[in-house]
């Protein structure tokens, strides 16, 4: 079974909300960390993708740093492999 894909998030961040909102309507079950609440998610956060913005998506060595929902899916179409493992096809835009 793959692990579910990380959404690093900061509550009230617009940014986060629109990818949790996008996330939603593509049935893409998130393990979500709050890197406001707990510095060890911050520190996890900065690990993976070397800086301190929200959102930031991580599934297996796909990751996205600090990205609309826009820029999300422009590099997600980059990798079909992880659409589909996703369970997200081909997104069209």
């Amino acid at each position: 079974m793959l692990a579910k894909p990380k959404l690093y998030i900061k509550p009230g961040c617009p940014w986060c909300e629109e990818a949790l909102k996008y996330f939603k309507n593509q049935g893409v079950d998130l393990d979500l960390r709050n890197v406001s609440l707990d510095p060890k998610e911050m520190s996890a956060m900065i690990n993976v993708s070397g800086q301190t913005c929200a959102p930031t998506f991580e599934f297996e060595d796909f990751i996205v740093a600090d990205f609309s929902v826009e820029e999300f899916v422009t590099e997600l179409n980059k990798f079909p492999e992880v659409q589909i493992k996703l369970g997200m096809g081909k997104t069209n835009s």
